[in-house]
């Protein structure tokens, strides 16, 4: 009788114990196939993540193709221009001076019925000192890279046009913006960043106001 408690008592314990094995196995199981789906939901996303920079790794070498051939085709773009010898140069490369030159034949010209109340001398002095107030612009080259929108391929592609100062692209008319813009195969981009406004302010000397109105002008984010 007591062969068969003690036989009873040991087949209870192992059914206990067998129980309590499989239960710890069988949440250990469960934690590796927790772990399982995790670690393959991280591989997914590691491969989107791989396939997205892919995607702009291959843009950005597609944008330095068309950049580079672009700057390939600007000499050419500037010899067509040369070659072609229309007034377009004179109108982008118009200056203070140009204006003073061209305001004393104007005001000479629609003086000049008046010529027989007054000697012809006498007549021109006024037009000639008004003519003379605007500043002549200098020979020294302006910074242009300073002008917000503009940087080292369009500084090169419009000191190629001849225009150096800011005072130059100050005097632009809408006129000289569109042949700019169809030179540079720019669209609306002038009127877009002010780039008269700012060399307005930039050839009078008003640094305070283009500070003012321009902050991000000469930083890494200029162009």
């Amino acid at each position: 009788m007591s062969t068969f408690f003690y036989m009873l008592l040991a087949f209870v314990v192992g059914i206990l114990v067998g129980w309590f094995i499989w239960g710890r196995l069988r949440g250990e199981l469960d934690g590796l196939r927790g772990d399982l789906d995790r670690t393959r939901s991280e591989r997914d996303r590691l491969r989107a993540d791989s396939d997205r920079l892919k995607g702009e790794l291959d843009a950005c070498g597609r944008a330095r193709a068309d950049l580079e051939s672009r700057l390939r085709d600007a000499p050419a773009a500037k010899a067509g221009a040369d070659k072609a010898a229309t007034p377009a140069p004179a109108a982008l490369m118009s200056t203070p001076a140009a204006a003073a030159k061209a305001a004393p034949a104007k005001s000479a010209a629609a003086k000049k019925p008046a010529a027989k109340a007054a000697p012809p001398k006498k007549a021109a002095a006024p037009a000639a000192k008004k003519a003379a107030a605007p500043p002549a612009a200098s020979g020294k080259a302006d910074n242009l890279r300073r002008l917000i929108g503009i940087g080292p391929v369009n500084e090169r592609l419009l000191k190629g046009l001849g225009v150096t100062t800011y005072a130059q692209i100050a005097a632009w008319t809408a006129a000289d913006v569109k042949r700019i813009e169809e030179v540079l195969n720019f669209d609306g981009r002038i009127a877009r960043e002010n780039w008269i406004e700012q060399a307005k302010l930039l050839a009078s000397g008003n640094e305070a106001e283009f500070a003012r109105r321009f902050p991000t002008a000469g930083t890494a984010g200029n162009t």
